[in-house]
């Protein structure tokens, strides 16, 4: 076993080889406050943007279809219709046809069907052919 510290510096990487004696001490490094403004709140900003980086998006936000996703979203997000969502159809019908060209990556939920999700959405079956 090695007792003695180093630092080795590769390339862009520094390897660190600590001893298990400085392993077991409590760190001396203090971590500056966060500013209010760095932190991330969940899906909505406090300036009211949407957080494109909330894991609770699950990676819509980037891959193939990461534009039709946030085209649709932000719809969304900014309707304010009765029917809340209305004018995004055309919008989440691109998205949904972008999804099926990548089963791989958007497999589809064998307990979803087409109509269960449009349903979920408030979509029926006409609103999507009119939009076509």
């Amino acid at each position: 076993m090695l007792n003695m510290a180093y630092c080795k510096q590769i390339g862009k990487d520094r390897i660190i080889i600590s001893t298990p004696e400085e392993l077991s001490q409590k760190s001396k490094i203090k971590l500056p406050e966060p500013k209010p403004e760095d932190r991330e709140s969940g899906l909505i900003l406090p300036n009211g943007e949407i957080n494109w980086n909330c894991p609770c998006i699950g990676g819509m936000a980037s891959g193939p279809c990461a534009w039709q996703f946030r085209e649709a979203f932000s719809c969304f997000r900014q309707s304010e219709s009765e029917n809340r969502g209305m004018e995004c159809v055309e919008k989440f019908a691109v998205l949904q046809d972008c999804m099926s060209n990548y089963p791989n990556l958007y497999p589809k939920r064998e307990d979803d069907s087409e109509e269960d999700l449009n349903a979920a959405i408030g979509v029926n079956k006409s609103d999507l052919e009119n939009a076509s």
